[in-house]
């Protein structure tokens, strides 16, 4: 059983992120890289979501873990 995400922050992470591009989302809250995976998932039973940039933009990485939205924000820190 996967041990439940800690809320990294209560917000989201804007990033300009570049088109084509592959990044790695911290969803277990542990990664001192946030809003990105640093492997400090292991042995949590949870995984990094694999995220492509369709186009160079910014975007919002959910920083509270809850999203609906993978790995983007939903709003759902206004829930918390």
């Amino acid at each position: 059983m996967a041990t439940p995400p800690i809320i990294a922050q209560k917000a989201p992470y804007p990033v300009e992120v570049e088109a084509g591009k592959t990044y790695f989302w911290c969803a277990c809250g542990r990664s001192a890289k946030q809003p990105f995976c640093d492997g400090s998932h292991k042995d949590t039973g949870l995984s990094p979501v694999k995220w492509q940039a369709p186009e160079a933009k910014r975007v919002f990485f959910c920083g509270c873990k809850a999203t609906a939205n993978h790995p983007l924000c939903d709003g759902s820190h206004a829930k918390l």
